[in-house]
């Protein structure tokens, strides 16, 4: 692929959030949050604050959420230039929003400007640790050393060929990776390491990158520049040589052949010094160089073509606390699914060319595993995971891309899907639930109650009055065999909100089913529903499930009319005073011991019908209606006369079931519907 078919790439956007442009993105490879804390003030720091620091400091930490007054207490710190103040700034910024690699160079350089090149080093490790794909930061961390190490002392160029190492470990699958690469590369050449330059330059060929054709031109410009044998390794050079040499040999003995039947009697042939290298001869070694590296530049030039719309479609690849758009969020889904199709396509194909495969092998490592196939599948997989961490930096506050990326990681490891996990909700979505339910569920599902319980319990902490956390957790005790703990867990929900009458009831329904199904104990359930209608007279939810409590237990005819007659006697709407009074007749229908009994309900609820829905009872009771309206001409309505007949016992309908049928949690488990909304 020449340059000029190469679709223009995304436009460089600035970041106020990263305070700076972001070229590259970058991501979080497991860090642990408590790497963020920064040590404690040393005694370098300037005493007296600056005015205004207290008022805006307390703004940004009454409203952690708020970013914008973050940035207004940082560009404040910064104009002071007060270190103290900045410090402070900077590392409560951090701790929340530690993705902005931006303000990670930002602190950096303060502490640098101060004098403190340790310090300085430590806040970019800090960084890394929490972005290690970000190309910008790495970049500052290995010009920092560069400008602050003596470079006379043999141990600083192994250091910063080190870091070298580590950067292009972490970030050099970047698609954006190619400063890190250049920089490496014109590093070695300045310390006169051509081999080692040509090594670093082999292995940024086989990495599909943005500008991956400058690199294969500077190979050849760098191969053009120097004799091959001070550039390849003394193996390569060696057999490359002997090659060419062999061949020189060959094409020489047909020309000499040629030659001799021209040549005039008499004079020989001119000597020619054997073991000395010309110009030709290393003209071919390059040649053949070429032809080598060229076959890799190919494809990864296939690899680039493959991933290109992909990237050319991502638009926002820093993080930032405004939303993306679906069309972002769309193409960073399907890019991750291209992705993972390719590594099981791999994983599958029986007849891939494993010394192909081979050549797109490790690409961060000197030498590749010629025709390993695990080595293959180890470098898709790694490629998918840098994808991944790619995402979480775009869609750090989305709780679906740490959702997807777990569930990819538990397949192969629980301790890193634990890990990511952990990330997740400790660092960048604290006050979002369902991550956090997600999460407490994996624990429990992999067996460990105890780091369960700990994540249903900070999220109450963090998040409280959420019902669902309640529920989760009484339910995690109830599973575990913990049924004193669960029955104490709903008793404090109880206790709690009895100044929020909607919420108390509904704690007080779950309470009383789990003394009633599980505690067997129909005397304690009844009581704790009781207690609530004393205190939420009007939730018909209470006296229904109060009226369904005796009805399934050992059923009596005084105990459950008096539920109806306290339904009926409470502010209660009429259409469901009505039920109240359908499921006494239906009770008494099922379970009287004579029919006067029958038809004094059946009376009363008539009544009932006549009081707040007319004379209209069909749907109620079985019956056809006494009267039927109809329409005259003339549009008045005329009363149809319907003999009377014999009272008779009603053929009720029974209505749903309530008790046993969980009425207030039909959308099934963790969907309580309105029930949350209090």
């Amino acid at each position: 692929m020449e340059a000029s078919e190469v679709p223009a790439s995304p436009p460089t956007e600035m970041s106020e959030e990263n305070g700076s442009a972001a070229e590259a993105p970058e991501a979080p490879v497991g860090p642990d949050p408590a790497s963020f804390s920064m040590p404690p003030p040393a005694e370098d720091e300037e005493g007296e604050l600056p005015v205004d620091f207290e008022r805006l400091w307390k703004a940004a930490h009454d409203n952690p959420q708020d970013f914008t007054s973050w940035t207004n207490l940082l560009q404040y710190c910064e104009q002071e230039s007060h270190i103290t103040a900045s410090r402070r700034a900077l590392v409560a910024f951090l701790a929340r929003y530690p993705l902005c690699y931006g303000y990670w160079k930002k602190f950096a350089d303060l502490e640098r400007r101060a004098g403190y090149n340790s310090k300085a080093e430590e806040v970019c490790v800090q960084g890394l640790q929490v972005i290690p794909l970000s190309v910008d930061l790495w970049i500052h961390y290995i010009n920092l050393l560069l400008g602050t190490l003596d470079m006379n002392l043999p141990e600083s160029p192994m250091r910063i060929r080190s870091v070298f190492e580590e950067a292009v470990q972490a970030a050099g699958l970047d698609f954006h990776s190619d400063r890190l690469w250049d920089l490496y590369i014109e590093w070695e050449k300045e310390q006169g390491n051509m081999r080692n330059a040509t090594a670093v330059l082999d292995r940024v060929l086989k990495v599909p990158t943005q500008l991956y054709n400058t690199h294969y031109d500077k190979f050849k410009e760098h191969l053009n520049s120097h004799e091959p044998k001070e550039l390849l390794s003394l193996d390569e050079y060696e057999e490359l040589r002997t090659l060419c040499r062999q061949s020189q040999k060959a094409e020489r003995a047909e020309q000499a052949q040629e030659e001799e039947e021209e040549r005039p009697p008499g004079e020989e042939e001119p000597a020619t010094p054997e073991g000395t290298d010309t110009e030709e001869l290393m003209q071919k070694v390059r040649e053949q160089v070429l032809v080598r590296r060229d076959k890799v530049y190919q494809d990864n030039e296939g690899e680039v073509r493959k991933r290109w719309h992909f990237e050319d479609a991502i638009k926002r690849p820093y993080f930032h606390v405004k939303p993306l758009d679906r069309l972002q969020l769309r193409a960073w889904h399907s890019y991750l699914d291209w992705e993972i199709a390719q590594l099981n396509n791999d994983t599958k194909d029986p007849n891939q060319d494993p010394n192909q495969a081979a050549t797109e092998g490790s690409e961060v490592t000197a030498q590749p595993q010629e025709g390993s196939e695990d080595a293959v599948v180890a470098h898709d997989d790694h490629r998918v995971r840098i994808l991944f961490e790619r995402c979480l930096i775009a869609c750090a506050l989305y709780e679906e891309s740490w959702t997807r990326y777990t569930q990819y990681l538990e397949l192969q490891s629980v301790d890193e899907a634990r890990a990511v996990y952990k990330r997740a909700c400790e660092i960048h979505l604290t006050y979002k639930p369902n991550i956090h339910m997600q999460w407490a569920t994996f624990e429990e599902r992999h067996g460990d109650l105890t780091e369960a319980r700990r994540v249903l319990e900070a999220l109450e902490k963090t998040v409280p009055g959420l019902a669902v956390v309640r529920l989760r957790r009484a339910a995690l005790e109830r599973r575990a065999g913990q049924l004193d703990q669960s029955e104490a867990l709903l008793r404090e929900a109880v206790d709690e909100s009895k100044e929020r009458p909607t919420l108390h009831a509904f704690y007080s329904i779950k309470l009383a089913r789990l003394l009633l199904k599980l505690g067997r104990n129909p005397s304690r359930a009844r009581r704790v529903l009781q207690e609530a209608l004393e205190i939420s007279p009007d939730n018909d939810k209470l006296h229904m499930n109060l009226l369904e409590l005796e009805v399934s237990g050992d059923p009596s005819a005084e105990v459950v009319q008096e539920c109806v007659t306290r339904a009926l006697a409470a502010p209660l709407d009429p259409h469901t005073k009505i039920l109240f009074s359908q499921r006494g007749l239906q009770f008494a229908e099922d379970y009287s011991n004579s029919i006067q009994s029958v038809l004094s309900v059946y009376e009363e609820h008539q009544k009932l019908l006549k009081e707040l829905g007319g004379t209209k009872r069909g749907a109620e009771n079985g019956d056809e209606d006494s009267e039927k309206l109809s329409k005259s001409d003339d549009g008045s309505a005329v009363s149809a006369q319907v003999p009377p007949t014999m009272p008779h016992v009603p053929i009720t309908t029974p209505p749903p079931p309530v008790m046993g049928a969980d009425m207030s949690a039909q959308a099934g488990y963790g969907g309580y519907g309105s029930w949350y909304q209090v």
